[in-house]
């Protein structure tokens, strides 16, 4: 399996490109804003064929170029109902710091749109796209419509999953924004993301690569849901 991934834009958003060899069809994860270029150099190396951006939730970081991209290729987009609404009215979901650097970089108006074809994200789909198969957790908290892209392991590799900003090395996301809810993001995390192998690969929409084993054991919020203690504070990583 091919996995490409690049940190893009002011907030390092990371773009994954998954693909099950050079020269197949892929998908896209998160197009960000400035991510085009990557996403351009990565198909053009690999000589892949995008089939469909994925989305794992709505906020502007994450799907700042998501209209350019399927538009380009003809190709739809894939999110949660819960997070919809985002695609048109990106301020809904940000922090008064981001509003105010948005202005800097827009004169004040930004506008995203939809792609013209966008399709619901159901919890425990499986979905088939580009020769592989993803599995979708719906796993609310960070934004009401937050999901996770799960791929079971196969010979010679490890299952992977694509959390968005769920879960990070070391923290999780922020849930102090409009849409967030601390409380789900734990039931999230203990129903959607403490049941998984340890061995499984993390693939984050900010930061660095890790494991649920990893994480499990070093992540102050995961130990904390495992030993039942209070966790730590709201966290603000992120948008």
């Amino acid at each position: 399996m091919l996995v490409v991934g690049f940190p893009a834009g002011p907030w390092g958003t990371n773009c994954w490109v998954l693909a099950p060899a050079a020269g197949e069809q892929c998908v896209i994860v998160d197009p960000g804003k400035d991510a085009v270029e990557g996403i351009e150099d990565a198909v053009r190396e690999h000589g892949l064929a995008p089939v469909a951006v994925l989305l794992t939730h709505g906020h502007i970081d994450h799907v700042w170029s998501v209209a350019p991209v399927c538009g380009a290729r003809g190709i739809p987009a894939y999110l949660h109902p819960a997070d919809r609404a985002l695609l048109t009215d990106p301020m809904a979901g940000i922090s008064g710091q981001t509003r105010d650097l948005l202005a800097t970089m827009t004169d004040g108006v930004l506008t995203t749109g939809e792609p013209d074809d966008v399709r619901e994200l159901v919890d425990g789909i499986e979905l088939e796209l580009a020769g592989l198969s993803f599995v979708v957790d719906h796993a609310p908290g960070h934004t009401r419509g937050s999901v996770m892209f799960r791929r079971a392991g196969e010979t010679g590799a490890p299952p992977l999953l694509l959390s968005g900003d769920v879960l990070f090395e070391g923290s999780i996301g922020r849930t102090d924004l409009p849409g967030g809810d601390h409380a789900a993001m734990l039931r999230s995390l203990t129903a959607k993301v403490l049941p998984l192998d340890d061995e499984t690969v993390v693939l984050p929409g900010h930061g660095g690569t890790t494991t649920v084993g990893r994480e499990r054991t070093t992540n102050p919020y995961l130990t904390a849901l495992a030993e039942h203690v209070p966790a730590p504070g709201a966290p603000t990583k992120g948008l």
